[in-house]
């Protein structure tokens, strides 16, 4: 029943900024956490940064000072401000709630927005 849904993707050069906005919507379930996946083509889906109700951010150790997450829990809403970007962050972003149901914990996700980072 949660809807994600990322915006904000597109093609910028390398050292440029982005910002990913997710929404989310649809569930009468509690988020307990929101974050930014990502995946490029061969590898696995990585974790880039996840933020908690309180506030509390943290980071893939190597995106750390290059990537921002916040969060509008008023909203439901979380952002990823992306500075310095280089070639390698190219990938499909993707927007992920933790929610919790009946005491279990799930994972809920969009469907993603391309980043492609040119020369």
């Amino acid at each position: 029943q949660l809807e994600l849904v990322e915006s904000g993707g597109g093609l910028v050069q390398a050292g440029g900024s982005l910002r990913l906005s997710c929404v989310a919507s649809g569930s009468r379930f509690s988020i307990i956490t929101m974050g930014w996946y990502r995946q490029a083509p061969g590898k696995q889906r990585e974790l880039v940064a996840r933020i908690t109700n309180g506030g509390t951010a943290s980071y893939a150790d190597s995106l750390r000072g290059r990537f921002s997450i916040s969060r509008d829990n008023a909203q439901n809403m979380v952002y990823l401000q992306m500075n310095s970007l280089k070639l390698e962050d190219t990938a499909v972003y993707y927007c992920d709630a933790l929610v919790g149901r009946g005491g279990l914990n799930y994972h809920y996700w969009g469907q993603g927005t391309q980043v492609t980072v040119s020369l």
